[in-house]
């Protein structure tokens, strides 16, 4: 949702000087058709939810090898055993009947992603501090057996309403993009149709009161987090302005609340959806300042852990003049 995104934004304004945003897709088995216009269309999204690639690099991850092979590198540091109790692994893994490796060393690549650019700080929610806690521990294993290299990145963690923002079609769980259902989530790219749609099957409960209980009254109090992140109103507020209303009206007046915030997003990522070939100049000039900073850093690791040859190197070596072919 838009309220992730604009959260994130104050967080980059706020704390960092260089801003690093990287767009990623981590299914290497999606259609490459889909995945180019998947790719083309979250930097689309991006940009029209206020990223200035003037102000921040801007980049396709794979564009960049070393994310791999630092990935590679910090994978050794680390143990099957530490990974498989990340809560995020085991959430996903529990919907699959195998389990890809992919999926598995995905937090180490997230690690990888981090500390390629030496960050300092790190916008997270308050569900993926354990991914982040894998990060710094890397970091610390890293510093101590090779020498100083990364810094012990931060978190800063968002909103934490934003955390609280559930399912639509079942508030026991809460609202992603990776749920398989897309009438569970509200996109940026939505129409006002759809977001109507989505509003009216929302869940809800057979109490026709509007009211604020997270405990007994999940699915309402849902509705009424989101209208508060979209409008500023707090939830006590918003109750008693909709006085009167049962849910199925309340959820129409929702409904309005989003489309009204979203629809200038959607038309403005339409329109840099109709010039991909300016979304590709602005992820190449990413790529290329990225791709400064990041082989900077693989040098230094490399050198550090013995990969790099270097002249030094090279006097501790007894070349034979006898080549075998």
């Amino acid at each position: 949702m838009v309220l992730t995104v604009g959260r994130r934004l104050h967080i980059l304004n706020e704390y960092s000087s260089r801003c690093l945003k990287q767009v990623r897709r981590s299914h290497a088995t999606e259609d490459p058709k889909h995945l180019h216009s998947n790719i083309l269309q979250i930097t689309a999204t991006l940009l029209a939810c206020g990223i200035d690639p003037d102000k921040s690099i801007l980049f396709q991850q794979s564009r960049i090898p070393e994310h791999t092979q630092l990935c590679w590198t910090l994978g050794c540091l680390t143990t099957m055993a530490r990974l498989a109790h990340i809560p995020t692994y085991k959430e996903k893994s529990a919907t699959v009947k195998e389990v890809p490796l992919g999926l598995y060393v995905y937090p180490v690549l997230q690690a990888a992603d981090i500390l390629l650019y030496r960050a300092t700080h790190v916008p997270v929610g308050e569900d993926q501090t354990h991914n982040l806690e894998l990060v710094q521990h890397l970091a610390k294993i890293f510093n101590n057996r090779y020498g100083h290299t990364f810094p012990i990145p931060k978190a800063v963690v968002a909103d934490s309403s934003i955390s609280r923002l559930k399912s639509l079609r079942d508030p026991s769980k809460k609202m992603s993009k990776s749920e398989q259902d897309p009438k569970s989530r509200i996109e940026i790219t939505d129409t006002p149709d759809d977001i109507l749609e989505k509003c009216k099957k929302a869940l809800t409960d057979f109490t026709s009161e509007i009211t604020f209980d997270p405990e007994k009254r999940p699915g309402v109090a849902n509705l009424i987090t989101i209208h508060s992140l979209f409008t500023g109103l707090d939830p006590a507020e918003i109750c008693e302005q909709n006085i009167g209303l049962d849910t199925g009206r309340y959820k129409l007046v929702v409904a309005e609340v989003i489309q009204e915030k979203l629809e200038p997003l959607r038309q403005q990522v339409q329109q840099y959806m109709s010039e991909p070939q300016y979304i590709e100049e602005v992820l190449n000039r990413g790529a290329d300042k990225a791709s400064v900073i990041a082989q900077q850093t693989w040098l230094d690791v490399k050198t550090k852990v013995g990969l790099q040859i270097n002249e030094g190197s090279y006097r501790c070596l007894q070349v034979s003049e006898k080549r075998v072919m």
